[in-house]
Parts: structure tokens; C-alpha cells; sequence
């Protein structure tokens, strides 16, 4: 059975950007947005090393880190630099208004 946390409500997602959002049990804020009217959710820190994602370049699902500029799909949670380096991503469900994800 998944463990199941409410991360924030689909108003507070903005169409082509990265917002970051605190989860309890969750070290790094989890990453939100949407794109092709699909919400995506998935670790803020990059695979590489340990720098926040959230103030890196995002265009086409696509984010740059800004510590090194490795490329991850957010889509895959790919590195498009690295085939070993995966971010991390969770499930989302929508429950009304709310954005859910699965931490396990």
C-alpha cells in the first residue's frame, strides 16, 4: 500500500514553471508543474549532486540544473548527460482540487 501525502492544490500549479512545495518526510521539496495539461511531481535535488532543481532553467518538461547543467526529463526522471542518473518521480492523483502523490 502506497503512503499517500496531499501536496498542495492544483491552483497553486502554474502552467510552464517549477514550484516547489515542503513534504513532511520528504527532505527536499517535491517539484510540481504541469505540462500538456498532465501534472508532473518529482524530487527538487538533482541526481548528480546534491543542488536544488528549482532554480534551474525549465522549457518543454525539460530542467537544467544550475550547478552543473546536466539535463533531466521530467516526463522519465532521464538524464539526458547521464543514463545512469534517474530523478526521482511520484505518482500523482487528483482528489477534487488537491494534488496527491505516493511517497512509496
Amino acid at each position: 500500500m502506497p503512503l499517500r501525502v496531499k501536496v498542495c492544490t492544483v491552483a497553486e500549479i502554474r502552467d510552464g514553471e517549477l514550484v516547489g512545495f515542503a513534504v513532511p518526510g520528504v527532505t527536499w521539496p517535491v517539484m510540481v508543474t504541469r505540462l500538456d495539461d498532465e501534472i508532473l511531481a518529482t524530487s527538487s535535488v538533482c541526481p548528480h549532486e546534491d543542488v536544488s532543481l528549482l532554480g534551474g532553467l525549465y522549457e518543454s518538461g525539460v530542467v537544467t540544473c544550475p550547478g552543473h547543467a546536466y539535463e533531466l526529463d521530467l516526463r522519465t526522471g532521464r538524464c539526458l548527460h547521464d543514463a545512469r542518473l534517474q530523478l526521482r518521480r511520484y505518482k500523482v492523483t487528483l482528489v477534487g482540487d488537491d494534488v496527491w502523490i505516493d511517497l512509496l
